[in-house]
């Protein structure tokens, strides 16, 4: 047997979460008015294109970084995502604060924060940041579906003027007002049991915040050295830097190449460092490893191909290590096979 909300308690319902719906809506709204009105943060290659800060999500990301690595290597493709995406937040945030198809746009509410949470839910250096938002966007858009708006909304206007699409069934579910559900108890039970499985894993996967020994991968920086070569001339390697603050770069100070004893065959200090040539630095993604003032900048999400000068190594066969070092102190270490 169906179960029918009365018109009354359905307005009643969507009253009371106005302040979550304003909220909300101008979480996402507020999203374009930043990138396009205040600044333009679309363009490519200019300082604060989002498409860089899309590429910090990428080392870390569950379940969806498989797309945002086909994104972050097609720039083109990238920047057309961050123009839709920026919309669709437009559309979806205003709507919302509006009450104009609530129910229909609490649903993009609900998919924009798990795209968020999915993304970017390992981010946050002093608190869980991206986390919070996602977890908290998710419980939002699955609310404001079952309320709906109320009195303060462009959906209330059109039931109480008796507009013939509000009598379709359909505006029952994109819209507010009346909606009947088989069993509402079980509707909801179900739906917040989920939403609160998905934050406890999610929290776990992420931050170790339910069990065992917690960790925040936005503190401190990590790279990552893969495919470490060598001729006569040319040492090669790849750097990706997986963690750290996505607001702050790595800055290498240093490049040690080793022998088997730890002994310094050739060293690149921090002026060598901010002198390499771009030529010698093959970036994959937007984020762009580049030489900075002081150092060498690796931007989260980062990945390229490092080529150095080793002419001046004489004995090529003792080569065995590369050691490299960041402004804090951090070295990482990566034996040539």
């Amino acid at each position: 047997m169906k179960h029918t909300v009365n018109s009354q308690s359905s307005d009643m319902a969507g009253l009371y979460t106005l302040s979550l719906r304003m909220v909300i809506g101008w979480t996402y709204f507020s999203a374009f008015w930043r990138r396009l009105i205040l600044e333009n943060k679309l363009i490519p290659d200019e300082q604060g294109y989002i498409g860089e800060k899309f590429n910090h999500f990428l080392p870390n990301a569950l379940g969806i970084k498989p797309i945002i690595e086909y994104l972050v290597t097609h720039p083109d493709a990238l920047q057309r995502s961050m123009l839709i995406f920026t919309i669709v937040e437009a559309v979806v945030g205003l709507c919302i604060i509006l009450g104009f198809f609530t129910r229909l746009m609490s649903i993009g509410i609900f998919s924009l924060a798990l795209g968020i949470l999915l993304g970017s839910g390992w981010l946050g250096t002093t608190c869980l940041d991206e986390w919070q938002i996602g977890v908290l966007g998710v419980a939002g858009g699955f609310v404001l579906f079952l309320t709906g708006s109320g009195f303060y909304s462009l959906d209330y206007h059109f039931i109480k003027n008796h507009k013939k699409f509000t009598q379709k069934k359909w505006f029952q579910w994109l819209g507010s007002g009346n909606f009947q559900i088989s069993n509402p108890k079980v509707f909801v039970l179900t739906g917040s049991l989920i939403i609160f499985g998905l934050t406890l894993f999610t929290n776990q996967y992420f931050h170790g915040g339910v069990w065992g020994t917690l960790h925040n991968k936005s503190v401190k920086p990590k790279l990552e050295i893969s495919n470490v070569s060598h001729n006569n001339s040319d040492l090669k390697f790849q750097i990706y830097r997986t963690e750290g603050a996505d607001v702050y770069g790595s800055f290498l100070i240093g490049i040690h190449i080793l022998d088997k004893n730890g002994r310094i065959l050739k060293e690149f200090d921090h002026k060598e460092l901010a002198g390499i040539s771009k030529e010698n630095i093959q970036n994959h993604y937007v984020a762009k490893v580049k030489p900075g003032k002081h150092s060498l900048v690796i931007p989260l999400g980062a990945k390229a191909d490092i080529t150095l000068n080793i002419d001046d190594i004489l004995q090529k066969s003792e080569i065995d290590a590369l050691k490299l070092i960041d402004v804090s102190g951090i070295e990482w270490i990566e034996r040539i096979e």
